[in-house]
């Protein structure tokens, strides 16, 4: 029971501001770093330096469609793509910053002790070959994992568009990814990868689309 005469605490909402906003900033930033890193693409479809292909690539020589791309030519692209990878980079240590001191990594953040059983639970669920979804809190097992590892998706990315960006001056970092070509490669796979995340989390909320509500609102409070 509340103390009389003490002043009440407001609970945060389900989806606090700062997330929210970090969460649509981050929506569109992706889609324009996609369509304009497309276009920069379409200037050397090729992985491997000139001469020495990678033969284990399969999409050698494959342009992305025009429609895909963003900035209308290599110059464009890279002024597109470099100049909203700041904003990306900015957006991210913001809600990095909150994420930690706000205390929300703890109910957001995938830890395996916690929630390895339940991620296991959860993806059996969604095959069908469990019949009820296990016990969640804020969020299951399994969707703690798929935030976590975009999170770990995004530092790769910025690190190695970093290493293919200033190959000479950030020299150290590129040899970090085995050189330039393999660090273009891991960049090109670290878009595939969000890719496949957003495209599973947009089948996820058709499935719940309160929770998309509740980006829009915050949802209830405590």
């Amino acid at each position: 029971m509340a103390t009389a005469g003490a002043p009440s605490v407001r609970k945060p909402r389900e989806q606090p501001l700062p997330i929210r906003i970090s969460h649509w900033c981050n929506a569109l930033f992706i889609i324009l770093m996609a369509g304009s890193g497309l276009q920069i693409l379409r200037a050397y479809p090729n992985m491997g330096p000139r001469g020495e292909l990678y033969a284990w690539y399969p999409f050698q020589n494959m342009s992305p469609p025009e429609w895909l791309c963003i900035g209308g030519w290599l110059g464009g692209g890279r002024h597109w793509h470099f100049a909203i990878a700041w904003f990306f980079v900015i957006n991210g240590l913001i809600y990095l910053t909150y994420f930690f001191t706000s205390g929300e990594w703890r109910r957001r953040m995938f830890l395996p002790w916690r929630d390895v059983g339940g991620a296991i639970a959860q993806f059996l669920y969604y095959v069908h070959l469990r019949r009820t979804p296990p016990d969640a809190g804020f969020y299951n097992g399994l969707q703690r994992l798929a935030y976590t590892s975009v999170i770990i998706f995004g530092l790769v990315m910025v690190l190695s568009g970093l290493a293919i960006y200033k190959p000479v001056q950030l020299h150290f970092l590129t040899s970090l990814f085995g050189g330039y070509d393999i660090a273009r490669f891991v960049h090109l796979s670290g878009l595939t990868l969000i890719v496949m995340f957003l495209m599973a989390h947009l089948v996820l909320v058709i499935s719940h689309p309160h929770e998309i509500v509740k980006m829009i609102t915050g949802g209830v409070r405590g």
